[in-house]
């Protein structure tokens, strides 16, 4: 997400692989710099604001736009997300770390987000992007755990059997920005 959001943004980087499965991200270094911010979320919309004036505008350029961006970022984050992150975990996660996983939650999962993309369904009906017609912070919000759960995962035809969400993703999923994640880091996993 952030990384996407930096190219967005047009803002100059550096970054540092952690190996999430050697623990590296436990380490003093590494906590240290989750003091001053620890959610992805919070990161998104720290740099929109203070680059504001450059590079692809993720909030909307009016006090309504900026309100729908936030209220889809928080369907994103309490709505997608979960269920999402559950799929990936327990389906290609931890059978990669050799530990257990539960099909219950995976079919309780796939129940909750076929729900939520009914939901995307009716609003991408009606607009191009979640919150209007413009790419913001609440599409962008998607990509990654979205990516692993098509590419990785293989449960795309929960997503191609909604025809707005399908064309959604398949424009975010193509942007500029995304494709160049996608070959910078190889995308793990």
């Amino acid at each position: 997400r952030v990384i996407v959001c930096l190219i967005e943004k047009e803002i100059e980087f550096e970054t540092i692989h952690v190996d999430g499965f050697k623990g590296e991200h436990n380490q003093p270094e590494y906590l240290k710099l989750q003091e001053q911010f620890s959610e992805s979320r919070a990161v998104l919309r720290y740099y929109c604001e203070k680059y504001k004036k450059q590079g692809t505008d993720l909030l909307g350029k009016t006090l309504e736009a900026g309100d729908l961006v936030e209220k889809w970022l928080e369907v994103e984050a309490h709505n997608y997300y979960p269920p999402i992150y559950n799929l990936v975990m327990h389906i290609l996660v931890h059978p990669l770390k050799g530990e257990p996983f539960d099909p219950k939650v995976i079919q309780e999962s796939e129940k909750k987000l076929g729900k939520v993309l009914d939901i995307y369904e009716e609003r991408l009906s009606k607009a191009k992007y979640l919150a209007g017609d413009f790419f913001s912070l609440a599409d962008l919000s998607h990509l990654p755990f979205t990516h692993y759960w098509i590419n990785q995962v293989k449960k795309e035809y929960m997503l191609r059997e909604r025809k707005h969400v399908s064309a959604w993703w398949d424009d975010i999923s193509n942007r500029p920005s995304w494709k160049k994640v996608l070959l910078l880091y190889k995308y793990p996993i």
